[in-house]
Order: C-alpha cells, then sequence, then structure tokens
C-alpha cells in the first residue's frame, strides 16, 4: 500500500501532506508538524498524553490512524490558545500549581477542556470521571481537580477572571503560595522534553536486547545489518574506546554487555540509521550466539555457597553488606518478656514515569562529544563517560531536558553512553525514545526486600531488643545499592529509641531487572517492615497501636542506632495529630481502630487482626495467634 495525499485542518491552519500508510495520527502531529506538545507516554492509550480533539471530540492520538483524520479538523494543546495567551483553564493549571514536571499536563489540559466544554458546570465527581483517561504520576491529581473547578467559576462568570493572577507574595516567599516559573511553558505544550527535540541530519536509535537472563556471549554478527540501506552504524561493546563500566556506586555496567548478559533485556548492540523503521529492521539481521548459563532469581539463593557468580568481583554475590551494632542485643532479648518474630516481603516497583527515557547525543564543532538527556546525575555521568570514550573531561558536556518524571529512576546511565559512542562513529546527532515496553524492561525498579524481624519487649510495652535483617534484590546490577542498603540501614528502627540493636542489610545480585533509587529509597522497605511488627507486637500485648510507640518514641536528646544525637525530635507531635485526624478510638484488644461512618454518627471501630510467630524469653515457640 503506498503513501497517499491528505487533506486537514490543523490548529486553524489548512495542511496536505504525504502520509505513510499506518502511521499513527500522533506520528503525523509531532513529527510531520512538530506540534510536540501532544506526548507520547504509552502507545496504548492507557495514559492520555497524546490527547487531541478530532472534530471537537476528545481522542487519543496514538491509537487513531493518521489516514482516518482526513478532511477533518484537529485541535491540538498548542492551538488552545494564541501565541504567548493562555485559556482560563491553562492559567488556573498554573494558578493552583497543577503542572510538576509536566509531562503529562497538555493531556490533562485537552481532557479538562474537553470536559468544561460537554459541560460546563461539571462538578467535581464529573471532572474525575472526564479526565480519568488520563494518568499523573507527579501530583497525586488534588491540583488538577482544584485547577479544573477553578477554571469552570472563571469560565461561568462566578469568579472574577482576575482570580486567576498571582497572589502577592508580600515580604517572603517563604510561607506563601508562589507559581511555578515554568508552568506556562508546560501547560501550553511548548516545553521540549528530550523526545521533542530533533536536530538537522539526525540518526534514530535502536537496541537489540538479551532474551536470556543469564548466558555468554559467544559471538555477534552485525554484518547483514552494517550492509543494509539508511543504516549509518551498528555498535557493541567493542566500539568502546577507554574505560567500559558505569554505575552510581560500584561502575560494574558495561554500556553494552560484554562478556555475557545478566538480564533480560540488556543492551547487547545498537543500530543508527536514517529512520526508525531501518533502525528495528537492522537489528533483525544482527546475529547473537549465546551459551545459556544458570540463572539466579531470588536473592537468598544467591548469597549459598556454591552459587553462580554474576561478576567476578563479588563471588559471594554480595553487593553491599551494611551491618549495625548498637548494645547488647542477646543481653536485650534475655531481659524481654516476650519476643515476637515476623518477615516481611516487599515487591519489586516500576517508575512508571510517563516520559520514557530519551536522549541526543552529537559531537560539536569542537569535537566535544554532547548528549542531552533527562538525567537525575549529570556530572556523575559526565565524568563516567569521559572514561567511558576516553576524552578529556573538558571534551564531555551534558545537557539536561526536562524530566518527565524520574522518582530517582533516570539516576542510571544506561543509554546516554550508545548515544555518545554512535555520534562519534557517524559525526552526526544520534536519538534515541524508548518504548514503554523498554523503559519497563531496561530500566532499575525499587528493590525488592525481605526483612526477618525479631523483637523482644517487656510487658509494659517497652522494646529491650530489636534484630534486623534485610535481604534485599539488587538484580544484575549494582546501581543505587549501596546506598539504598545505607539508609535502610540508618532508618531500618524507626524513630525508636531501642537501647540494644543488631541491623544487617544485604544487596545481592541476582539475574533479575536491575534495582535502583525509587522515592524514599530503602526507608520505605525498612518502614513497612517496622511499623507493621509495632502493630503486631501491640495486638499481643493488649496495647494500644499509638499507645506502644508513644512509650518506645524518641525524645529531644536521643541517641540513634547510628550514634546520632536528636535536639528536638517531633514525633509526639506527629503521633497527636495522627490521632486526632483519624479519629482514633481505643477500645478492648482487637476492636481499637479508627471510626468509620458519617461525621457526627455513631460508626463502627474497624478491628485489626495479624498474625506473627511468637517467641518466649526462654526461646520456646508459642502458638501462631490469628
Amino acid at each position: 500500500m503506498s503513501d497517499f495525499e491528505m487533506e486537514l485542518e490543523v490548529n486553524g491552519r489548512k495542511v496536505r501532506r504525504r502520509i505513510e500508510p499506518g502511521q499513527r495520527l500522533l506520528d503525523f502531529l509531532r513529527d510531520d508538524l512538530n506540534l510536540t506538545g501532544t506526548k507520547e507516554g504509552c502507545g496504548a492509550g492507557e495514559c492520555g498524553t497524546c490527547s487531541v480533539f478530532v472534530d471537537g471530540k476528545l481522542v487519543k492520538s496514538c491509537l487513531m490512524p493518521a489516514a482516518k483524520a482526513q478532511g477533518t479538523k484537529v485541535e491540538t494543546v498548542e492551538g488552545l490558545a494564541k501565541p504567548g495567551e493562555l485559556t482560563p483553564v491553562q492559567r488556573a493549571f498554573h494558578k493552583t500549581g497543577a503542572s510538576q514536571c509536566g509531562y503529562c499536563i497538555p493531556g490533562m489540559v485537552m481532557a479538562a477542556t474537553s470536559a468544561l466544554r460537554e459541560n460546563p458546570d461539571a462538578g467535581i465527581d464529573e471532572i474525575k470521571e472526564r479526565l480519568g483517561g488520563n494518568i499523573c504520576r507527579c501530583t497525586g491529581y488534588t491540583k488538577i481537580f482544584e485547577a479544573v473547578e477553578l477554571a469552570r467559576e472563571v469560565i461561568a462568570g462566578r469568579l472574577n477572571p482576575a482570580t486567576l493572577e498571582a497572589d502577592p507574595a508580600g515580604e517572603s516567599f517563604i510561607g506563601n503560595n508562589v507559581r511555578r516559573l515554568d508552568a506556562p511553558s508546560k501547560v501550553s505544550g511548548r516545553l521540549r522534553y528530550a523526545g521533542d527535540m530533533v536536530m538537522p541530519d539526525m540518526l534514530h536509535m535502536q537496541v537489540l536486547r538479551s532474551p536470556h537472563a543469564h548466558a555468554k556471549i559467544r559471538s555477534i554478527d552485525t554484518s547483514a545489518a552494517e550492509a543494509l540501506d539508511g543504516v549509518a552504524c551498528v555498535i557493541t561493546c567493542d566500539d568502546v574506546p577507554g574505560e567500559d563500566g558505569f554505575g552510581v556506586f560500584v561502575h560494574d555496567q558495561p554500556v553494552m554487555a560484554r562478556g555475557k548478559v545478566r538480564h533480560v533485556g540488556e543492551a547487547v548492540a545498537a543500530v543508527a540509521a536514517e529512520d526508525i523503521a531501518t533502525a528495528r529492521k537492522a537489528l533483525k539481521l544482527i546475529r547473537v550466539d549465546y551459551e545459556e548459563l544458570p540463572g539466579l532469581f531470588d536473592p537468598e539463593d544467591a548469597m549459598q555457597p556454591g552459587a553462580p557468580v554474576i561478576h567476578d568481583y563479588a563471588p559471594d554475590n554480595i553487593v553491599k553488606h551494611i551491618p549495625v551494632r548498637k548494645g547488647d542485643v542477646e543481653k536485650g532479648f534475655a531481659e524481654a518478656d516476650i519476643i515476637v518474630e515476623q518477615t516481611y516481603e516487599t515487591q519489586q516497583v516500576e517508575h512508571a514515569y510517563l516520559e520514557p527515557e530519551a536522549g541526543i547525543a552529537y559531537v560539536d564543532a569542537d569535537d566535544v562529544v554532547t548528549v542531552i538527556s533527562p538525567s537525575q546525575n549529570i556530572t556523575h555521568h559526565r565524568h563516567m563517560l569521559a572514561h567511558i570514550i576516553d576524552r578529556p573531561i573538558n571534551k564531555v558536556r551534558f545537557i539536561m531536558s526536562p524530566v518527565g518524571g524520574g522518582f530517582g529512576g533516570k539516576e542510571d546511565m544506561i543509554y546516554q553512553g550508545m548515544l555518545a559512542l554512535a555520534a562519534m562513529k557517524t559525526h552526526r546527532p544520534v536519538k534515541l525514545v524508548f518504548t514503554r515496553e523498554e523503559s519497563i524492561i531496561a530500566s532499575a525498579k525499587r528493590h525488592p526486600s525481605r526483612v526477618t524481624y525479631r523483637m523482644g519487649l517487656k510487658k509494659n510495652g517497652r522494646i529491650t531488643a530489636a534484630s534486623f535483617r534485610m535481604i534485599s534484590d539488587g538484580g544484575a546490577y549494582g546501581m543505587s545499592t549501596e546506598g539504598v542498603m545505607r539508609k535502610a540501614a540508618i532508618l531500618s528502627c524507626g524513630p525508636y529509641d531501642i537501647p540494644n540493636v543488631q541491623i544487617d542489610t544485604y544487596g545481592v545480585y541476582t539475574n533479575n531487572t536491575p534495582s535502583g533509587a525509587f522515592r524514599t529509597f530503602g526507608g520505605m522497605q525498612a518502614q513497612f517492615a517496622t511499623e507493621s511488627h509495632l502493630d503486631i507486637c501491640a495486638e499481643k500485648l493488649g496495647l494500644d497501636p499509638f499507645e506502644i510507640r508513644r512509650i518506645n518514641m524518641m525524645r529531644d536528646g536521643a541517641v540513634t542506632h547510628t550514634q546520632q544525637k536528636l535536639g528536638s525530635v517531633s514525633l509526639a507531635r506527629v503521633l497527636e495529630a495522627a490521632e486526632k485526624a483519624s479519629r482514633w478510638e481505643a477500645g478492648p484488644v482487637g476492636q481499637r481502630g479508627p471510626v468509620r461512618g458519617d461525621l457526627g454518627g455513631e460508626g463502627t471501630r474497624q478491628p485489626c487482626t495479624l498474625g506473627s510467630r511468637i517467641k518466649s524469653a526462654d526461646g520456646h515457640n508459642k502458638e501462631k495467634v490469628a
């Protein structure tokens, strides 16, 4: 099927273009018309970042063939207002602080505009329903809903348009509602993220990834791919001129697999070609001969003597072990009236930032290798890349593009090295944009963890000793594992004054997707275990969960298990506020809980029934209680 000429109206302008069969409306708008306010977040119609109007109806342009737009009127976020101006909806988003990373915001603005066009008096429930097809990973949605309600009132004339202006800062910006400087570019779709950027004579990169979790690479044959028309270069680890290794704490990860692959989805080779279709076709022509090796998928298995070794420098497969000791833990357990032991597990979690990984690399006129990407750690990346490409630091430059959501997941240099090598090899700009599937398979996740908690307590609820052992799945490469283990150890026992503590956190190599930084890294896993364990202990002792925390909380002057003396400790006030806000009422054991029901009504208490393994001070097992 040959391409054909399409005519339509886009943002009030007549457009005539020849399009390729199968081209999506999203690609037509972005690639042919350079209307990059329309974003691609998922390519599956789930996130709403690609929302546009077609003949007045809101549609997701990633699902609509461009050919179906023949003869229609298309409106994108760039067409909602005149250049330099903002609609009431866009101004309301600016006013309320509804845009954070901003990547979802053009699609949100389109959905909000649609909601108020179809029902100018839409209530909050309808607004939520109409925006239900759009995902935001930053805001929690509250400010977005506030913005739509505010815009509704201004459009209806019930509020003066001056309401949308900035609040006066007064004598200080501190404590006042200050608007984001970058919000206008985000709400209007003008801000360019890495995937929106183009350069003259630009090549497009695609990456060949391993189908195996653990395998030796016997050979890689790229000759057929290199011979394909439109292919500018194919790169492998053999193209690295310097020290091939990067990471946040340990430089254990090659730019592309060297000698063997260690997880499914690891980069093995990359193609730079005139267009994405050619690059993908070339990937299929690369021949890799693998010899599969035994895989390790549970960190405790990886720690066993004789387990397969994932990295030669770590024969025990341990990335990092952080031990912390305070007091005499065995003495503390001997003084306890009961000992409660339990194991807690957390799972791998995907960051799911709406902007997939993307970047452009080029060599400028002064032979400076330049990489543009949403890196959360550009200074470290610059120094690592200088070693990898064997160039002085003044010949390496990193430019941080706007970050369309990161949450720690864009700290890792998992693709910037490939872009730099291809740009050096071709002397042309090279661009790479991950698909959502690539982002999920190749980027670091939150560390899965397994915590074994043992706590000794007196009958009055005072903790005498705690043993905390966390084993975390670091995946195939070190990335941020060392830092995560340190933070988990530091925060392991929470804000509680425990005289005798034994803490061990282990980050372990496996053949799973690498683990890395993710909001509260290490702290979340540790606090989930600690707070769950205290609830169980409170139930066993017949204490109110708030009371057991008050008995053991740190106070002014407390010394932590890492020997830090605390000045002002606000935990008592936090507990009091939480108890009040939750409308907590204490009752008989098993009947404590927040009162649920209409305000002013009687409500019902929600019982808590948790099970654990309890040991008495002499070490004998008692019956498991549910």
